[in-house]
C-alpha cells in the first residue's frame, strides 16, 4: 500500500457507527439517500464521563456554543462560518426555510466523576450513558477522560456517531469522543502530536494548550458535522452502507488549502503563542476545524 494511502487510514481515524473513516473507490459519488437530516431546535446535552478540569470543559462548551452563535466574533473565519456550510446539505433537498435548519443549543450537563460503570467501557454501555439524557429534540455527547477506555477506542476510532430507540420507537442521536491525550495521541490528536505511522512532521501548537483537548474539538466537530447531515444513516453519504464517509470523514487530514498527508494546510497562526488554527470562537478561543464536503462544489471546503 502507497505511504499515502496508509497516512489516511491510520492517522485521521475519526469513526461512527455509520461512518468508519476507510479509504474507498474515490469515484464513489457523494450523495443523499433520501432520510431526514437534523432539523430545528435541537438541545446537546453532555455526559462528561471521568475527571476534566473546568478549562477542559470550557474549551468543548465554548465551541458549542459558537456553532450557532447569532453574533459571531469579529475576528474571521468563525466557527460559526464554518457551520453553515451544513446548510447547503438542506438547500439540495428543498429545505430553504431557515426554520428547518439545524439550530444547536447546549442542553443539560451530567458529571460521571466516579466513572459508575469502570475505567473500560463498552459500545453498549456509551449507548447506556448516553440514553440517561433527554431523548427529545436532543443530542446526547459523551465525553471520556484520558484515563478511560473505550471498545474500537485508538485501534480504529476516536468517536462516534449513532442513535438509539426514544420516546414512541422514535430515534434520537448520540455522540461519543474520547480524549486520547495519554492513549493514542498520534492516531486521534493529529496535528497536535506527531503521528505514529506516516511523514513525521513537527506537531503543530494546539490553540487551547491541550493537546487532548483540542484533538476532541477536531473529532467532536467532524462527529457534529456527520449527526447533523446523517443522523440515522440514510441522508448524506459516500460509498457503501457499512463504510459511509460524511460531511467531514469524507476529506481527512484536510484542515486548510494546500493540505497533504503529513501537512495539514496554510493555517493562521497565533503570533503570541505560535498556536495554529482556522476558526475563531466565543471568548476568544480559537479552534482548528476538519474541512466539510461541499456538496455545491463537490470539494473539500476549508477557512482558510
Amino acid at each position: 500500500m502507497a505511504l499515502q494511502a496508509v497516512f489516511l487510514l491510520l492517522v485521521v481515524l475519526i469513526n461512527s457507527t455509520y461512518a468508519t473513516r476507510q479509504l474507498t473507490d474515490s469515484t464513489q459519488v457523494f450523495k443523499y439517500h433520501k432520510g431526514p437530516l437534523l432539523s430545528g431546535k435541537i438541545s446537546i446535552n453532555l455526559i462528561w464521563y471521568g475527571k476534566f478540569s473546568p478549562t477542559q470543559k470550557a474549551i468543548v462548551t465554548d465551541f458549542l456554543t459558537s456553532l450557532s452563535s447569532t453574533s459571531p466574533p469579529q475576528n474571521q473565519p468563525s466557527v460559526a462560518a464554518w457551520w453553515k456550510t451544513t446548510e447547503k446539505y438542506y438547500h439540495l433537498i428543498g429545505s430553504n426555510r431557515p426554520s428547518s435548519f439545524l439550530s444547536l443549543s447546549i442542553g443539560s450537563q451530567a458529571l460521571d466523576e466516579k466513572y459508575s460503570l469502570g475505567k473500560s467501557l463498552t459500545s453498549q454501555q456509551i449507548q447506556l450513558l448516553a440514553a440517561k439524557g433527554p431523548r427529545v429534540n436532543s443530542v446526547s455527547i459523551v465525553l471520556t477522560s484520558s484515563d478511560v477506555t473505550v471498545d474500537g477506542f485508538c485501534s480504529s476510532r476516536c468517536g462516534t456517531h449513532g442513535s438509539i430507540k426514544g420516546v414512541k420507537n422514535n430515534r434520537f442521536a448520540y455522540i461519543w469522543v474520547g480524549n486520547s491525550e495519554t492513549q493514542c495521541p498520534g492516531h486521534c490528536a493529529w496535528p497536535f502530536h506527531q503521528p505514529i505511522y506516516g511523514p513525521q512532521s513537527p506537531p503543530l501548537v494546539a490553540p487551547n494548550n491541550d493537546v487532548g483537548l483540542d484533538g476532541m474539538v477536531i473529532n467532536l466537530a467532524s462527529l457534529l458535522a456527520g449527526t447533523a447531515t446523517n443522523p440515522f444513516g440514510n441522508g448524506y453519504y459516500q460509498g457503501p452502507a457499512g463504510a459511509q464517509l460524511e460531511a467531514a470523514s469524507a476529506c481527512p487530514g484536510i484542515y486548510g488549502k494546500g493540505a497533504y498527508p503529513g501537512y495539514a494546510g496554510n493555517l493562521l497562526v497565533d503570533t503570541a503563542t505560535g498556536a495554529s488554527y482556522n476558526a475563531h470562537g466565543a471568548n476568544g478561543r480559537k479552534y482548528l476545524l476538519p474541512a466539510l464536503y461541499d456538496p455545491s462544489t463537490s470539494s473539500c471546503s476549508t477557512l482558510v
